[in-house]
């Protein structure tokens, strides 16, 4: 059966509308993320510098002092010092070579009187005691771990301990006239003492080596025991 058309206009139905940017957004309604925009150019920040070595500032030349440079005038007060110290050494040489022999040949007749036996006697406790103990000091100079001011101190010491036999060793192997006396002086009061002294000193620096070389030996023995007792622990 045909449909009869009708004169009434068509009313359009509810149709779907698709929300447009132009529309309002309802109200209470939450606001979604900000768009960034676009960005805006500001100050250039300076990277990190290029691989390579930094110029290097040359350093300021330091002022060094001007080393010094005698003059003729120190010069001739340099030389006139040493020829001083000289001239000084050698009259004290000749006073105590003049003086010493003849000095020391008196003291040791004086001690032995004219007496045989007591002139071997003194020559021997002198030579003895007068080299042992220098050689014992000459030892303690040379051990290891030692300073060098004590090394000096027992050198000193060993100098003068020594002394008494130097002095019956410069009249007997001496040439000047003190000498001649202080043989002379030995001769009459104190026969054997020169002999004693020569045996004395061979004792006495036997003895004393004895003592160094045990000495070494024991503190090498406690070393050792030292070094076993640390692998041990």
């Amino acid at each position: 059966m045909a449909q009869i058309p009708s004169d009434k206009p068509e009313v359009p139905g509810p149709t779907s509308h698709s929300p447009t940017p132009h529309d309002a957004e309802p109200a209470g309604a939450t606001p979604g993320p900000a768009t960034p925009g676009p960005a805006t150019p500001g100050p250039a920040t300076p990277g990190p510098a290029a691989d390579g070595p930094a110029p290097t500032t040359p350093a300021a030349p330091t002022p060094t002092s001007a080393r010094w440079a005698p003059t003729w005038r120190d010069t001739v007060k340099r030389l006139v010092a040493v020829v001083a110290v000289v001239v000084a050494v050698w009259l004290v040489y000749l006073f105590l070579s003049s003086f010493l022999p003849r000095w020391w040949a008196q003291v040791i007749g004086n001690a032995v009187d004219g007496s045989f036996a007591a002139g071997a006697w003194w020559g021997i406790v002198v030579g003895a005691v007068f080299t042992a103990v220098p050689v014992l000091l000459v030892g303690q100079a040379v051990l290891p771990r030692r300073s060098w001011r004590l090394r000096s101190v027992f050198v000193a010491l060993a100098v003068l301990f020594a002394v008494p036999n130097l002095l019956t060793l410069g009249i007997v192997l001496g040439t000047s006239s003190a000498a001649h006396a202080g043989e002379r002086i030995l001769d009459v009061d104190a026969p054997a003492f020169r002999g004693g002294t020569g045996w004395g000193a061979v004792i006495g620096g036997v003895v004393a080596l004895v003592i160094v070389t045990l000495g070494v030996l024991y503190r090498r023995r406690g070393e050792q025991l030292k070094r076993l007792r640390a692998e041990q622990a």
